[in-house]
C-alpha cells in the first residue's frame, strides 16, 4: 500500500515546489513508482520543476469528475523512470469540491503507486486543507528566515489539528553564512517550529539553472542540493542517513 505525503509552506519563496520535484525524483530514481500531483491551483508550477511543461495534459478532476481513468490521466516522465506526474486543473473553483470527492481517487493511487507526493499552496486556506485531505505524512518546508519559521509553526498547528501525526521538517535555502551572522542555527530552526527533522538542504545555484535549462535537478551536472534531496529521500523510505556535515 502506497503513502501519500503533503508538501506545505507557510510562505512562497522557501522551495516548496522545487522540494517536491526534487523528493519526487528522487524516489524514483531509487525504485519507487511515484507520483506527483499538482494542488496549487493558483501559481501550477510544478510541471516547470519536473521539466513536464509539454506533458501538463490532464489534471486530477479529470479523474474526481470520472472522466480518465487514474493511470490514463497520470503523465510518465520521459527522463526518470518510475516518476510520474498529475496537473491542477486550469478552471477551478477549490471552495466548491467536496473533500470526500478526493478520497477514492488517493485510495486508488495507494493501490497503483509506492509514493504520491501533492504540491500544497502556500499559507493555510481551502486549497491546503484539500492537499492534507488523506495526507500520510506532511512535510513542511522553511527556510531560516523569521517569516518562514513563524509561519511554519501556524503550517503546524493546522497538520496536527486535521488529525495528521507525521510531520517532517525540510529547512531549504540554507546559507550558514547568514545564520550565524544573525545568531541562528538550524537547531533553533527546528525548536521553534518543533517538527521533526527530514533534512538540510543549502542554497544552490543548480536549482536555478537546472530549471532553466529545462534538466531535473537530479540529473544535473552541479547538483550540491540533489543529494540533500536525495538523502531525505532515502530517509522518507525508511533507510537510516545520517546528516553530512557542513
Amino acid at each position: 500500500m502506497g503513502k501519500v505525503i503533503t508538501v506545505a509552506s507557510g510562505k512562497g519563496g522557501t522551495g516548496k515546489t522545487t522540494t517536491v520535484a526534487a523528493i519526487s525524483s528522487c524516489l524514483a530514481a531509487l525504485g519507487y513508482k511515484t507520483l506527483c500531483i499538482d494542488f496549487d491551483t493558483g501559481l501550477k508550477n510544478l510541471d516547470l520543476s519536473l521539466c513536464m511543461t509539454d506533458f501538463a495534459v490532464t489534471d486530477y478532476m479529470d479523474i474526481v469528475s470520472g472522466h480518465i481513468p487514474l493511470m490514463d490521466a497520470c503523465n510518465a516522465s520521459p527522463s526518470i523512470s518510475n516518476l510520474y506526474f498529475l496537473a491542477a486543473p486550469t478552471v477551478y473553483d477549490p471552495n466548491k469540491l467536496d473533500p470526500a470527492m478526493l478520497i477514492p481517487m488517493f485510495d486508488e493511487i495507494r493501490q497503483n503507486f509506492d509514493y504520491c507526493l501533492v504540491d500544497s499552496p502556500s499559507g493555510i486556506d481551502t486549497g491546503f486543507r484539500l492537499a492534507h485531505t488523506s495526507a500520510d505524512m506532511s512535510i513542511i518546508v522553511t527556510t531560516g528566515e523569521q517569516p518562514a519559521m513563524r509561519d511554519a509553526q501556524h503550517i503546524a498547528v493546522s497538520v496536527r489539528d486535521m488529525g495528521i501525526r507525521d510531520l517532517r521538517l525540510l529547512v531549504n535555502r540554507v546559507m550558514p553564512g547568514k545564520l550565524r551572522i544573525i545568531h541562528t542555527t538550524i537547531d533553533d530552526v527546528i525548536d521553534n517550529i518543533g517538527v521533526r527533522l527530514l533534512g538540510i538542504v543549502p542554497e544552490d545555484s543548480s536549482v536555478f539553472f537546472s530549471l532553466h535549462d529545462s534538466v531535473p535537478l537530479i540529473l544535473y551536472r552541479k547538483r550540491r542540493a540533489a543529494y540533500d534531496f536525495l538523502d531525505a529521500a532515502r530517509r522518507i523510505a525508511g533507510e537510516n542517513v545520517p546528516l553530512r556535515q557542513r
